[in-house]
Parts: structure tokens; C-alpha cells; sequence
């Protein structure tokens, strides 16, 4: 079978919630077949296989919910403006986060790390991204005077894991309330950045 871009993306966008709220082990494949109402010759004829499937899905929620908070970031000019955009966008966004199964980052983490390498290479790859974008915004406020000289790299992982930690608790205990004291916490950390 030939491979189509647009059965591709169509197979992506509909099974990625679904990798998202069930992981890839839980993932069958009745469940991509019931989703995308294409047959299984049709998916491995666009896919080698789950794993490539699972990974383009990753690929697609983590890079939908980037846009989303770049976007923000894109609009300030000020590093400390920067930050808040980011923490507001889970403010906002804490919902239809939740509603497709809490953070891809966070559960692909979870059901990668002890046995599928592909998508685990994958997961690292996009702390690291997350890790870069914030220590760029930290060191180029410390550069330009707006924020007081910090370790970047630890302010940049403490404030990741609050983040993910804060979404894994709130959404496992439907309670939101955790996230958002957590954002402000946050937001009052990054206040206290400020260069006088």
C-alpha cells in the first residue's frame, strides 16, 4: 500500500488522545482501527508499526500544546513577562490538558522508561527542549539587567518539575486547585527574580 500524508495525519490526530489517556501499552489495536475507521492493512500500510504510530502521537500532542505556549511567550519582550506567559498558559490551559489524559510529556515519560527506547529518546528530547527554552529566557534576562543572577539550569528543572509534578496531583486527585497554588508559587519565585 502506498503511503499517504493525509491518512498519516488523519491516523495521528485521531489516535493521539487516545495514546495520551491510555499509554502505548494500553493501547490496542482495535482502539486505533475503532478510531480512525480505517482498517489494520490501511495503518501499517502508513506505519511500520504501534511504535511508529505512538511516536508520531507524541510528536503531534506535545507539539500542539508548544505552539500554544510559544505563541504566548512570542508576544513579551520582558524575561520575567516571559515566564508569566508560560505559567498562565496552564492557568488557562489545565482543562482541555486534563481532558486528553494530563500531560503527553508526563505519561509518555511514565510508559517509556523501562522498555521503549524509541519513544523514551523522544520524551528526553522534549525536557531538554523545555529545559533549553527556559534557561534561554533566564539567561537572557540576567544578560540584559531585568533578572538577578540565578543558577539557571537548577531554577529551570525545579520549575519543570513543579509543573509536571503539580499536573500529575491535580489531575490525579481532580483537584486543580493543586496546579494553580503551585503556577502561583511560581509566579512569586519569578517575581522575586526581578532586578531592582
Amino acid at each position: 500500500m502506498v503511503r499517504s500524508e493525509k491518512t498519516r495525519q488523519l491516523i495521528i490526530e485521531k489516535t493521539a488522545s487516545i495514546f495520551n489517556k491510555k499509554g502505548y501499552t494500553g493501547t490496542y489495536l482495535s482502539d486505533l482501527t475503532k478510531a480512525t475507521g480505517l482498517t489494520k492493512g490501511s495503518i501499517y500500510g502508513n506505519f511500520k508499526d504501534k511504535n511508529e504510530v505512538a511516536l508520531e502521537a507524541f510528536r503531534y500532542n506535545y507539539k500542539f500544546q508548544t505552539r500554544q505556549i510559544l505563541d504566548k511567550i512570542e508576544k513579551e519582550n520582558k524575561a520575567i513577562d516571559k515566564l508569566i506567559a508560560f505559567l498562565n498558559h496552564y492557568k488557562t490551559a489545565f482543562k482541555p490538558i486534563f481532558k486528553n489524559g494530563g500531560c503527553a510529556i508526563l505519561n509518555t515519560a511514565v510508559d517509556s522508561d523501562d522498555g521503549n527506547d524509541l519513544l523514551n529518546k523522544e520524551v528526553v528530547k522534549t525536557i531538554h527542549n523545555w529545559h533549553h527554552n527556559v534557561t534561554s529566557i533566564l539567561e537572557d534576562g540576567i544578560n540584559k539587567k531585568e533578572l538577578k543572577e540565578i543558577d539557571v539550569n537548577q531554577f529551570s528543572y525545579r520549575m519543570i518539575s513543579m509543573i509536571e509534578g503539580s499536573i500529575l496531583l491535580a489531575k490525579t486527585l481532580d483537584k486543580p486547585e493543586i496546579l494553580l497554588n503551585n503556577i502561583e508559587y511560581l509566579e512569586t519565585e519569578i517575581l522575586q527574580l526581578k532586578q531592582e
